[in-house]
Parts: structure tokens; C-alpha cells; sequence
């Protein structure tokens, strides 16, 4: 199968958790089950089976355990990242060295967190992922992962739905409320609704903080093209 895995944009985000120890698994899939927007997929299992269960589950997202056997997981979350190159991985780790950080990031994991995470933070991480940044967890100190972009400023208490960060990312564009509702095929009122959840939750005073908020996390590396958007239209 050669195919991308399809995005989900009505419904749950699909996830399949790869992970050695049943209990951790168990957990896992409790976590996700509990997360509103995210649903496990499939039965979980082991790394060594990733391309097998990913082709059956067909999951938008797959948590991945980074533990004793940490080099055939980060070959798996390679093969993943050849077959499926849009699919999010987040990897639920025992290291907080930056080393393995940036080695695990190369293997195209675009989220990284410790064992103790909470189910928000795993939350936030499965979106963030599955909107092309890179979330890694808080606890690791800051400036210590090299080449690591920089994500603090967008992990949040409640984590952003899936349609929420589509309207984020619309925003960053300059686009207008009207214009939101037309790319995403919703009402302007329901765009205004979803403007105000964002403000709330990113903790921005207006549009415009929001964007910066969200261009600081990117970083100048970014390749979104949204870095300078002409003009953030003053509306709620």
C-alpha cells in the first residue's frame, strides 16, 4: 500500500498505540479514549509491527513507546514516516536527554514527551502533530535540544480541537472570518465561535496576539509561508 492515510476531518482522529509493555499500552489507550476528538484504533501492539497494524488500522495518528528498545522503535517510526510521510508521530519516552530528543525527531517522531505526560499534554501533542509542528514536553529544559524548534508557548491546559487549529491556521494566514468559513465550509458564526475558543485557550488578548503567539512557536525555520501575513483582520 503506497497510498497516504486520509485525514480526518469529520469525526475522531484515528490513533494506534505501538508499545512493548501491556500496561503501558492499557494506560495509553485509556488516555487517547478519554481525550474528546481522539479514538484508539485497532488492537495495540508491538513496534516491530508498525507497518502491519498501520496498514490494517489505517490510524491519522500512531503513539509510539521510546524505552529499552528505543533503536528498533525509532527504525519503525522511519519506515512509518516513508510509507505514510503526512502521518503524526508521538513518541511517550523514558529519556530526557536532548540527544535523544533531536535522534528521535530525525526518525520523524514530531512529538515527544515523557512517561509521567498527562492526557492533555498528549492531546495537544496528537493535534500539534497532526498540523505539522513539533511539541516537546515542557519538563525537558529549554535550550538544552538543539535544533529542536521551540513549542512551549502553544502547549496549553485544554488542547485546541482538530477544527479549531484548522481556523488557527487560517488566521495566520490574514485570512478574514468570511473567508475562514468559506475554505473550511462552515458558518462565519461558527468561525466566530471557534476565533473566541482560541483566544481563550492560547491565551491571546486579540487575532493578532494569537498570531504572533503561534509564529513565535514556529520559529524562523518555518516553511508554512504564513510567517507575514499582510494584515490580521480586526474582527472577533
Amino acid at each position: 500500500m503506497s497510498s497516504p492515510m486520509p485525514g480526518t476531518t469529520r469525526g475522531a482522529i484515528r490513533v494506534l498505540i505501538l508499545a512493548d509493555a501491556p500496561v503501558l499500552r492499557r494506560g495509553l489507550v485509556g488516555m487517547v479514549d478519554e481525550t474528546a476528538g481522539l479514538l484508539a484504533v485497532s488492537a495495540p501492539g508491538e513496534p516491530r509491527r508498525a507497518l502491519t497494524l498501520a496498514e490494517s488500522a489505517r490510524p491519522d495518528a500512531v503513539i509510539v513507546e521510546l524505552g529499552a528498545g528505543r533503536a528498533a522503535t525509532l527504525s519503525a517510526c522511519r519506515d512509518l514516516r516513508r510509507r505514510y510521510p503526512t502521518l503524526a508521530i508521538v513518541a511517550v519516552a523514558v529519556s530526557a536527554d536532548p540527544a535523544v530528543v533531536n535522534e528521535s525527531l530525525a526518525a520523524g517522531v514530531r512529538g515527544y514527551l515523557l512517561m509521567n505526560t498527562s492526557s492533555t499534554l498528549l492531546g495537544w501533542a496528537i493535534l500539534a502533530a497532526r498540523a505539522g509542528r513539533t511539541v516537546v514536553d515542557p519538563q525537558i529544559r529549554r535550550g538544552e535540544t538543539d535544533g529542536v524548534p521551540e513549542s512551549r508557548e502553544l502547549v496549553l491546559e485544554v488542547p485546541l480541537t482538530r477544527r479549531e487549529s484548522d481556523v488557527l491556521d487560517e488566521l495566520v494566514k490574514g485570512q478574514s472570518n468570511r473567508s475562514i468559513g468559506q475554505n473550511l465550509f462552515i458558518s462565519e458564526d461558527t468561525v466566530k465561535s471557534h476565533v473566541k475558543a482560541i483566544l481563550r485557550k492560547l491565551g491571546a488578548r486579540d487575532r493578532s496576539h494569537a498570531v504572533s503567539l503561534v509564529l513565535k512557536a514556529r520559529g524562523p525555520a518555518c516553511t508554512c509561508g504564513a510567517h507575514a501575513p499582510a494584515e490580521v483582520p480586526a474582527e472577533v
